[in-house]
């Protein structure tokens, strides 16, 4: 199982974020949730992967490909931003 066959769409997203320098404020900003909401999903991610850092994360990104990373994220439905509801973690 690939890196990415391990996350979401939406993790792949805020990974491939992180890796190119992206703060977790401008990463809620672009997905519209909370900075809180993206710390969650890091949380996520880095237990996924087995990385404990953001740099951690870059660099494991970077090593596995990195920009390829988010080829298949262009025609997805998680590209578009959260709804206030997913945001929020409720059913919309």
């Amino acid at each position: 199982m690939s890196p990415c066959e391990q996350l979401t769409c939406l993790e792949i997203r805020i990974a491939t974020m992180v890796w190119r320098g992206s703060t977790n404020p401008e990463i809620g900003g672009v997905l519209g949730c909370s900075e809180q909401v993206i710390k969650n999903h890091l949380r996520n991610i880095f237990d996924k992967l087995g990385v404990w850092t953001r740099l951690e994360l870059a660099l494991y990104v970077a090593s596995h490909g990195g920009a390829r990373w988010a080829e298949p994220l262009s025609s997805s439905p998680a590209a578009a931003p959260l709804s206030a509801a997913a945001a929020a973690g409720t059913a919309g």
